[in-house]
């Protein structure tokens, strides 16, 4: 909850206001009370606000689930990737011991229930040439790759030889189920995001156009509600952070 908290409450926030000054802008004009108007145009942007906390939660609460999947695995498959060979060998055989097979180490690859598994973690995909040195050295004994991806052709040539492949998802799943992720990860804590760092980027000299586009879409919606002190106030703010980002903001980052 406290990585969605900020988001989700602004986002909450801005569709709570924007019922509320929509509602009252139509109360208004049917010639409501103000105490009136303001009161029922409270309740309809409660409610809203209330659904769309319970919708945004949720999707939020998924998302950030599914990054966090995604960062574990990444760091994994770093780790994988720069570790020496033979700790990514013992690694892995004891997850797959733990999953329930008989796995040992040889000199430079493992058997899985006594079939050969070769370790090709590499930072870019595993290429057909690489296949094709393995089919040779081989020959007819049957092996899997075991890796974080492999090219298309790679790919190809080991469904036309017959030969297996474990690539990232399952290498992650092998690792998740069996609770055998190595420690500690090699660079597995990334650095987080700081205060200054998230400035720089909101401020950046390229959020300018953005900021511009937005308040001149606002001004123009002004034109056609009720109650267009919202917008006007709130395009006009945009206006001003859009010159002031363009002439005092941050470098844009390549």
């Amino acid at each position: 909850m406290k990585k969605l908290g900020f988001p989700l409450v602004a986002d909450v926030l801005f569709y709570t206001v924007c019922a509320f000054m929509l509602s009252i802008g139509i109360l208004r004009y049917c010639r409501l009370p103000l105490a009136l108007a303001a009161a029922v145009s409270s309740m309809i942007a409660l409610a809203i606000g209330g659904i769309a906390f319970l919708i945004l939660y949720r999707k939020s609460y998924r998302s950030l689930l599914g990054k966090r999947e995604r960062e574990r695995r990444d760091a994994l498959l770093l780790h994988l990737a720069l570790e020496k060979p033979e700790r990514v060998r013992a690694a892995l055989c004891e997850a797959y011991r733990s999953d329930g097979k008989e796995a040992h180490p040889k000199e430079d690859h493992l058997t899985v229930d006594g079939e050969a598994y070769i370790p090709l973690f590499t930072m870019e995909p595993v290429t057909a040439d690489e296949i094709a040195r393995l089919i040779r050295r081989f020959g007819e004994e049957r092996f899997t790759v075991v890796c974080n991806a492999l090219t298309a052709e790679a790919e190809k040539l080991l469904k036309t030889f017959g030969r297996g492949a474990v690539c990232a998802a399952d290498v992650f799943a092998l690792f998740s189920r069996t609770d055998a992720f190595p420690e500690p990860l090699i660079c597995g804590q990334l650095p987080k995001k700081t205060v200054r760092f998230r400035l720089r980027r909101s401020f950046s000299k390229a959020n300018a156009r953005p900021f511009f586009v937005s308040g001149i879409l606002l001004l123009l919606m002004s034109l056609f509600t009720f109650f267009p002190v919202y917008y006007l106030i709130s395009g006009g703010i945009l206006l001003i952070c859009a010159v002031t980002v363009r002439l005092f903001g941050f470098p844009a980052q390549g």
